[in-house]
């Protein structure tokens, strides 16, 4: 599936726009600040209906407006769709594919997949647990949609166990409530970490593959570290019951796939820790590589690759390399204020793009831009 055009409306520093995209690779091009990063989010929030770059959505609205809305025209082999997503501080989001409302776009199938690259996504490599947990988890709803729900169901009852430690260190409520909650949340985590870890064993192979082709020196790997181990709900739930004393002390559960890691290694050593800038920096392409693979593999369908600023650090070795991987793929939106740092972006079935002070200007195609 492609992603033809996109329409903003209110978004960030723009107050109308119109983006047309090639189905090979998209160069946009511009000054710091013009607004390049923020059209590239404009597509990521009309694919997913979330930002890549804040959870605060206010900041998405155009100062001075009143809502924000984006809408995105695709095409592919079952023909055309329209997806639409509009925010309303205050209000719900609100979805709409063909004219359809829809609660979210996660598990809709006219939706087009994506990948994003931005810098301060580096995080995922360098950062806390967190982030690569829920990063692990959004893939998993990717690959397989009706997973989602696992997750959700979780988080829920992992949320419901620790309000009842709170009323029993409170004294309101007495111990034996908990058994019922052990054995839900054991039976939902047994599913979320083997949902986990199939996913890691799509991308373990992948992702080594992607690391060397764009030129990262040593055995780059990913391992999924669960936080327990258990092979069975009954098992899990044992184990949860052993810790319940301290539980109860610390008024949370600390025991569970919430505390999961993924690591990302070279040569066994963590990339989070010890690795360099640049070398967490082709991990992370790597695992979007990886990623886009599996989909392909599991979906039959290429995700859009939105990848900002991805070649001022490296060098022209490893942007030769990237943008070849890039023209392998499907479609891509790359950004950069100099297009002369993408190989090859003034020729082919590339598109060229610049934006000024939240203005698209018009595109050139195969040429000097």
């Amino acid at each position: 599936m492609l992603v033809d055009r996109a329409e903003l409306r209110d978004f960030r520093n723009y107050a109308s726009a119109e983006l047309t995209l090639s189905p090979s690779l998209t160069v946009v091009s511009g000054p710091n600040g013009a607004g390049k990063t923020n059209l590239l989010e404009a597509v990521y929030f009309g694919c997913t209906g979330r930002s890549p770059r804040t959870t605060n959505e206010r900041e998405l609205v155009r100062r001075g407006a009143a809502l924000t809305r984006v809408t995105l025209d695709t095409s592919g082999a079952d023909g055309g769709h329209r997806v639409e997503v509009g925010f309303r501080p205050g209000d719900a989001k609100r979805t709409r594919v063909d004219g359809r409302a829809v609660d979210s776009l996660t598990s809709t199938e006219e939706r087009p997949l994506v990948a994003v690259f931005l810098p301060e996504r580096l995080e995922l490599v360098k950062g806390a647990p967190a982030g690569r947990r829920a990063h692990l988890d959004r893939l998993v709803g990717a690959l397989w949609p009706a997973r989602v729900e696992t997750r959700l169901a979780y988080s829920r009852a992992l949320a419901q166990r620790n309000a009842l430690l709170v009323r029993i260190r409170a004294g309101a409520a007495g111990p034996a409530g908990l058994d019922a909650w052990d054995a839900e949340l054991a039976r939902l985590g047994i599913g979320l970490m083997a949902d986990r870890a199939e996913a890691v064993d799509g991308l373990r192979g992948p992702f080594a593959l992607h690391a060397r082709a764009l030129g990262l020196s040593g055995q780059a790997e990913m391992r999924y570290r669960p936080r327990s181990d258990a092979d069975s709900a009954d098992a899990l739930a044992a184990e949860l019951g052993r810790r319940r004393e301290a539980d109860l002390a610390r008024g949370f559960t600390a025991h569970g796939p919430h505390r999961d890691e993924m690591h990302l290694e070279l040569e066994r050593i963590p990339l989070r820790a010890y690795g360099s800038q640049g070398q967490q920096r082709i991990a992370l392409l790597a695992l979007l590589f990886a990623e886009c693979d599996l989909l392909v593999r599991l979906r039959g369908r290429e995700p859009l690759m939105l990848l900002d600023d991805v070649m001022s650090e490296l060098d022209a070795a490893r942007r030769d390399l990237l943008a070849a991987l890039l023209r392998e793929r499907g479609q891509a939106l790359v950004t950069s204020t100099d297009p002369d740092q993408v190989p090859g972006a003034a020729g082919g079935d590339d598109l060229l793009v610049e934006v000024a002070d939240g203005a698209v200007l018009p595109a050139a195609a195969g040429g000097p831009a």
